[in-house]
């Protein structure tokens, strides 16, 4: 059992089971949306329990995906794909450890200028 919340705890969730090494995504999107890059786990919707759910707000960011954030604090926590059966929680809400290593760079061709990615994990342009 994993848990989790966003900054000022209004939201908090529990990820029943382990996770998925999370991948890092460097998008446009994902870079406005938490601005650096986002590093995410995907887990099937129904493993995830939310509670504070009157204070999470979506953001459809495109005709597939919406992205969930605190309406209090404004952490961004996930990133759902409205018509999959799983959901991504971003890796900076967990509350301890997650005994997970990332394990892909994602969109790395849209990257910020301002930093570099060496840290050996495997990239992808797209």
């Amino acid at each position: 059992m994993h848990h989790g919340s966003c900054l000022c705890r209004a939201i908090t969730f529990t990820v029943a089971g382990e996770l998925a090494p999370p991948t890092a995504c460097h998008c446009t999107k994902c870079r406005k949306q938490t601005g650096h890059y986002e590093a995410g786990t995907d887990v099937p919707k129904s493993a995830l329990t939310v509670s504070g759910e009157d204070n999470l707000r979506w953001y459809q960011s495109s005709e597939h995906v919406r992205r969930g954030f605190c309406a209090v604090c404004g952490s961004s926590l996930f990133f759902d794909p409205i018509h999959l059966d799983w959901i991504g929680i971003f890796m900076g809400a967990f509350d301890g450890p997650t005994r997970t290593r990332l394990a892909l760079h994602i969109f790395v061709a849209d990257k910020g200028d301002y930093y570099d990615i060496a840290d050996g994990v495997p990239q992808n342009l797209q």
